[in-house]
């Protein structure tokens, strides 16, 4: 018998996309979306509309004889705003663990999780790794449900030895179709940043989005079970300045509570939603390791952060300036404010 797996967090591209193409992985029988949200789901998979605070998950894996649950529905936004985001993020995981929990036959659990969750803080080391505990744990958001969730998964493990469980942290997932909080703010005509800092970031392209999740979740040859906690993310990073060239977007250089103020503003009018956490990654970055990816997990991302955020760039409209202008531009202004300053003169 092939394996019946039900997936979380189908109304969004991302999941509508995952479950659609599991469902046509050999080896796998049926797979089950569920969402609250009422998506136009794809052919392949059958969609169920299913709301993750209430009690009924328990219902539908039994009924279905689920052996594998993969939960993505863990999201930066929502409807009905930050207080019922939060609430289906971790009250949802809560109930779909204790689910899992009272049923015997299901053998995998698979969680998309953020490297959010290790924060963006000044005296952060220069790498993340896996093990390694953030500076400063974060005190709010998408980063902040992401981090309670993780401890539910954790307690979950420890009751359940028998279940293999996997939690795939992504860094900033690019694509196409670019729809995530990061990449609206990406779209804006005019980037604001935050006066003297130039962030290194990292970028996971969707499609290694989907192939590691298929990979955690339907068996492979290698006989590796794939239980732990891996970051995905594209090798190399890119400078928030590099970003900007690569559109042909100017950067607006702002005091930090003054880009606050813009952030705000921004998601009041519904053209970008920058968050507190987004504000931090835009001021103090942040870079993690893959080498458990790789050496642990078994998958080396097709695209890197560069290549990643190429694809996304492509996408999207032209800035103010074409990007070879406006880098030879920025560029050659560098120079000339490298060859005023003072200490210019002295070298």
């Amino acid at each position: 018998m092939g394996k019946v797996v039900l997936v979380t967090g189908v109304a969004r591209r991302l999941g509508d996309r995952y479950a659609a193409e599991l469902a046509r992985c050999p080896g796998v029988d049926r797979v089950i979306g569920v969402d609250a949200g009422d998506p136009e789901p794809s052919p392949g998979y059958t969609f169920l509309r299913l709301d993750l605070r209430r009690p009924t998950v328990a219902r539908v894996i039994a009924e279905h004889e689920v052996d594998t649950v993969v939960h993505l529905d863990v999201s930066a936004v929502g409807p009905g705003g930050r207080a019922a985001v939060k609430e289906r993020n971790v009250i949802g995981t809560m109930q779909l663990l204790g689910a899992c929990q009272k049923a015997p036959g299901v053998r995998r659990l698979v969680v998309k999780s953020t490297t959010g969750v290790y924060g963006s803080a000044p005296r952060d080391p220069a790498v993340f790794g896996e093990r390694m505990q953030p500076k400063n744990l974060p005190r709010g958001g998408f980063a902040k449900d992401a981090t309670e969730a993780e401890g539910y998964v954790r307690g979950f493990a420890r009751r359940r030895p028998d279940c293999a469980v996997t939690m795939l942290r992504f860094a900033n997932i690019l694509g196409p179709a670019g729809d995530t909080p990061l990449g609206e703010y990406f779209t804006l005509p005019v980037l604001p940043t935050v006066l003297g800092h130039d962030p290194r970031l990292q970028f996971v392209h969707e499609d290694d989005v989907i192939e590691v999740l298929r990979l955690a979740a339907v068996p492979q040859d290698d006989d590796r079970t794939r239980a732990g906690t891996f970051n995905v993310a594209g090798e190399g990073v890119l400078l928030l300045s590099q970003c900007a060239r690569r559109l042909g977007r100017p950067t607006v250089p702002l005091l930090a509570p003054a880009l606050g103020l813009v952030a705000a503003l921004a998601r009041q009018v519904r053209v970008a939603d920058i968050s507190p956490e987004h504000l931090q990654l835009l001021t103090h970055g942040r870079v993690v390791d893959t080498a458990q990816l790789r050496d642990g997990f078994g998958y080396q991302p097709r695209y890197t952060t560069a290549e990643a955020f190429a694809e996304f760039a492509a996408a999207q409209s032209t800035g103010l300036l074409p990007p070879a202008r406006m880098a030879a531009v920025t560029d050659r202004l560098g120079r000339l404010l490298g060859a005023e300053h003072p200490s210019a003169k002295r070298s």
